[in-house]
């Protein structure tokens, strides 16, 4: 394995292990490595010192609150990315549920990963995540869509069909805004369990090819109920992530939301996947960089600095 800089793997933990209690110090050197040279690091600490360095810096106690919530976000970084993601479904669980991280995993992910999720979120939790989703009380629109999309992603169907798409649109069509009243959950549920991402992405861009506008405009109607916004929740997530993690990262630096882990978990797993669309997308919308607004909403301190390595790192060029 090569890093960026001069120094060895060996060097960076030795550094690290001699440095636990300075936190800039853990910003500099962790935030500024791909998330594969962090793995390589938690593993090349584990040899050397015996212990595991998620853990350390999960679980330091350090001077301020801010500090301790910057070590446990900079422990995030050396987690697999299935692994990462089945510590937040869990905490997405706890009360209140946060739907809107469950509906990442669900629609975000491949569907070998979302297997790799749940495999890891039993190893770890010695419990289904499918059973948690299935007991949660009360009953809720998001939950039978979460179980559809588990269903679909266990299908592990990975064939794209155009002829699918047309009369799956026909049928949203028909059972929806092709009817009066509310759209027909059976059929929407259905469809999203036997479908994979792609497949249902794409039907929802024939939708819009055959009737005009989009599925997600039709449930934009203050007659609808909590199924049809969490329909229209789920399919802008499939249709278009970057632009929904972007509104997402706003929302958090203008205080509008009340998921107060989405900024950290949202820029920590999309780094090496589509931040730099991410990015892009962020200016057009709101004219201002990402890294600009953290500087401008986020309070001067290591939390910050965090916050900035990261979107720095992913900033396009």
């Amino acid at each position: 394995m090569t890093f960026s800089r001069s120094v060895s793997c060996d060097n960076i933990c030795k550094e690290i292990h001699e440095s636990l209690g300075d936190i800039n110090f853990l910003i500099q050197d962790l935030a500024s490595l791909s998330q594969t040279e962090c793995r390589k690091i938690r593993e090349t600490y584990m040899k050397i010192y015996g212990e595991d360095l998620v853990q350390i810096l999960g679980n330091t106690a350090m001077a301020s609150q801010e500090s301790s919530r910057t070590c446990a976000a900079l422990s995030t970084l050396m987690l697999n990315p299935h692994e990462r993601d089945a510590v937040v479904a869990r905490e997405a669980l706890d009360e209140p549920i946060n739907y809107k991280a469950l509906i990442e995993i669900f629609t975000c992910r491949k569907s070998s990963h979302v297997l790799l999720i749940l495999q890891a979120y039993q190893a770890r939790f010695r419990r289904q995540l499918d059973q948690d989703i299935a007991k949660i009380e009360p009953p809720n629109p998001y939950q039978k869509i979460m179980m559809a999309l588990s269903a679909s992603h266990k299908a592990h169907s990975t064939d794209i069909s155009q002829h699918i798409a047309k009369c799956d649109a026909r049928r949203l069509h028909q059972t929806g805004e092709g009817k009066s009243g509310a759209i027909d959950e059976a059929v929407v549920i259905e469809i999203f369990s036997k479908r994979s991402i792609a497949q249902l992405k794409l039907t929802f861009f024939t939708y819009n090819h055959i009737y005009g506008h989009t599925y997600t405009s039709f449930l934009k109607n203050e007659d609808f109920g909590e199924f049809e916004d969490a329909v229209r929740m789920v399919a802008k997530f499939i249709c278009n992530p970057a632009k929904q993690y972007a509104k997402t990262l706003y929302r958090c630096l203008k205080s509008t939301t009340t998921d107060r882990g989405a900024l950290v978990r949202v820029m920590v797993s999309r780094a090496e996947v589509d931040m730099d669309e991410i990015h892009r997308i962020f200016k057009k919308k709101y004219g201002i960089e990402l890294k600009s607004a953290i500087y401008e909403s986020v309070p001067a301190g290591n939390h910050r600095d965090f916050l900035v390595a990261l979107a720095t790192k992913a900033s396009p060029s």
